[in-house]
């Protein structure tokens, strides 16, 4: 039996901060070498809001960049841009035939985030779920990371693939893969450092509520002395009276590599005043190493160019064996 296939991609829109890195990334990177990893720079997701067409093709390098600082390993992951791939974008079209539209409708963060814009949502924000269902399937994946938020999306992706196994399969030889989700670790939830019930985004409108990964050491100790806090002198875990408290001790605790016991004894006693440089060296020293990885990657564009156009080749020769697959099964003529 070979390694099990997982799949996942990030969105390039700027602003990736610590819940990027320790929701997913590091995740990904900690445990790499259990799986056969495809990873994507998720440009066509990006266009589902509005955006500047001037930074989407140097976010989508931005974030290449960072896979790579952050510790993917090529003999682990294939890095890739999902457009790059044009299977993604003729996938999709072809299970939007077959998806029903109250599906799409019913998906909570449709229904939020078109609250969000009025009268200028597009058909892409409500078709994207779509699009991730065909980024999924193309590549057969037995498993897909999800966090809390995703939940219903995988679910979608399985109700998708089962109608299409069912209308156009057989029952012993279905065409598509239905996947498991692969969930997250406990503790790698990072909220905002100015509301400690919401999570660290990179649409809060306020810079002052994430840590980004390229954050300078003046940036972040800026950032820490201005979160959020409290008056009560001793820092605590789990007083949902206190969620700053507990997400700054969260965060201490994930990038220092002390357990939860530890760190709740040292910090028992502490002030903010005692705390906060604290946590703003452990902050600055956890990304040294990154953002100087990161430099040297960018400083080499001609590499990163063969990053990518090496994952687009190996991702085209699977995503297209699965589109054949399903337009064989749908019916279609093959090229000629």
């Amino acid at each position: 039996m070979g390694k099990q296939r997982v799949l996942s991609g990030v969105q390039p829109t700027g602003n990736y901060h610590l819940g990027n890195y320790l929701g997913a990334i590091r995740n990904w990177v900690e445990g790499q070498s259990e799986y056969e990893n495809y990873l994507f720079v998720a440009d066509l997701h990006a266009i589902t809001v509005p955006h500047d067409p001037k930074e989407l093709a140097a976010d989508t390098y931005t974030l290449a960049a960072l896979y790579l600082a952050c510790g993917l390993d090529l003999n682990h992951s294939t890095i890739f841009v999902q457009s790059h791939v044009s299977a993604h974008s003729e996938l999709t079209w072809l299970l939007n035939c077959i998806t029903p539209l109250n599906w799409l409708q019913d998906m909570i963060q449709f229904k939020e985030k078109a609250v969000k814009q009025g009268e200028n949502v597009s058909a892409g924000l409500l078709d994207y779920p779509v699009l991730m269902a065909a980024d999924i399937l193309l590549y057969q994946a037995d498993k897909v990371p999800v966090g809390e938020d995703q939940k219903q999306h995988l679910e979608l992706t399985r109700d998708i693939a089962a109608r299409l196994n069912h209308q156009f399969g057989k029952p012993d030889q279905p065409v598509l893969k239905l996947p498991d989700p692969l969930i997250r670790k406990e503790g790698a939830r990072v909220m905002s450092l100015a509301d400690g019930t919401r999570k660290m985004s990179k649409s809060d409108p306020s810079d002052l509520s994430r840590i980004s990964l390229l954050d300078s050491p003046k940036d972040i100790q800026y950032k820490i002395k201005r979160c959020k806090t409290d008056p009560i002198r001793g820092l605590t875990f789990d007083d949902p009276a206190r969620p700053e408290c507990n997400n700054l001790l969260t965060l201490y605790t994930l990038l220092s590599g002390k357990t939860k016991e530890d760190v709740a004894v040292e910090c028992q006693d502490m002030g903010w005043g005692q705390f906060k440089p604290l946590l703003t060296d452990t902050i600055i020293e956890s990304l040294k190493p990154i953002q100087e990885k990161y430099h040297s990657i960018t400083a080499d564009k001609s590499y990163l160019e063969s990053v990518l156009r090496d994952g687009g080749e190996k991702a085209r020769a699977i995503a297209n064996q699965t589109l054949s697959q399903v337009k064989t099964a749908l019916g279609y003529s093959l090229p000629l």
